[in-house]
């Protein structure tokens, strides 16, 4: 039998020909656009997996490096002199009221309190002091915060003192400020500085 030549399209597409381009670049368009939705996903595993962000820990704000908090003076309620270096080897809790101790004061006051209470027998570790220019708290407002130390100092003492007016401040063993905290102060977040940080030192 003679074979009838195949003409037109009958033959289709040889392998190779014009069908096979066509069909690679298709197939390049079809992963290009599954590259670029897939890009910002695979971006993000590998950052958080390979470049991972370090964990914040600390409620107040951390000052590295460290400086030595100023040296201050000034005068007990029963007119004993008072100098700050002399509490060292002690975590110090210092709040100060440039104005006398309003009521932002008065909420400062129950959080360092409520947060040193709060470390059970390692409280005796930590001291609360209030730096307070004018006038001295009320006796009743005193009498609600068992030890701790209120001293009268200059304005200008404050003023040069490191922080926000009227802010608490967390001051190390070694005399060094470490911590700062905001107004009205998350009590929770305080207790939490505390305990990793006695827990962590062996000093105070």
């Amino acid at each position: 039998m003679t074979e009838r030549p195949v003409q037109g399209d009958e033959a289709g597409a040889a392998p190779g020909g014009p069908t096979a381009p066509r069909a690679q670049a298709s197939m390049r368009t079809m992963w290009l656009i599954a590259l670029v939705a897939l890009a910002p996903l695979v971006a993000s595993y590998a950052a958080y997996y390979f470049f991972p962000r370090q964990a914040r820990v600390n409620y107040g704000t951390l000052r590295l490096p460290t400086k030595p908090f100023p040296e201050v003076s000034g005068t007990l309620a029963d007119g004993a002199s008072f100098r700050l270096g002399d509490l060292r080897g002690r975590w110090v809790l210092v709040l100060t009221a440039p104005r006398g101790c309003d009521s932002s004061c008065e909420r400062n006051l129950y959080a360092g309190r409520q947060a040193r209470t709060m470390q059970g027998r390692e409280r005796d570790r930590i001291v609360r002091v209030l730096l307070v220019a004018g006038a001295l708290p009320p006796a009743p407002l005193v009498a609600e915060h068992a030890e701790l130390v209120v001293v009268r100092v200059s304005e200008a003492q404050i003023a040069a003192l490191p922080g926000d007016a009227g802010s608490l401040q967390l001051v190390d063993p070694l005399g060094n400020r470490v911590l700062d905290y905001p107004a009205d102060p998350d009590i929770k977040g305080i207790a939490a500085d505390l305990t990793r940080l006695l827990k962590a030192s062996g000093v105070g």
